[in-house]
């Protein structure tokens, strides 16, 4: 998965998480409300994960660009 698909993925997996807590948090659902911190917490490793693969591919690149 490059990068750029995995920050995508990881903002789309937080917005998700982010409305089953409010929704959960409205109707006293504990359970949907757990669900979407998982679903947000998911969504933010994805963004790390496209971050890291950002500064892998840059700092290959540089020691590319020098040999």
């Amino acid at each position: 998965m490059s990068s750029t698909t995995d920050k995508i993925k990881g903002l789309a997996n937080e917005a998700v998480g982010n409305v089953k807590q409010g929704i959960g948090s409205v109707t006293g659902n504990e359970k949907l409300q757990a669900e979407g911190k998982a679903q947000e917490l998911k969504g933010e490793a994805q963004k790390t994960t496209g971050d890291v693969k950002d500064g892998i591919k840059s700092a290959a690149d540089t020691v590319k660009s020098k040999l």
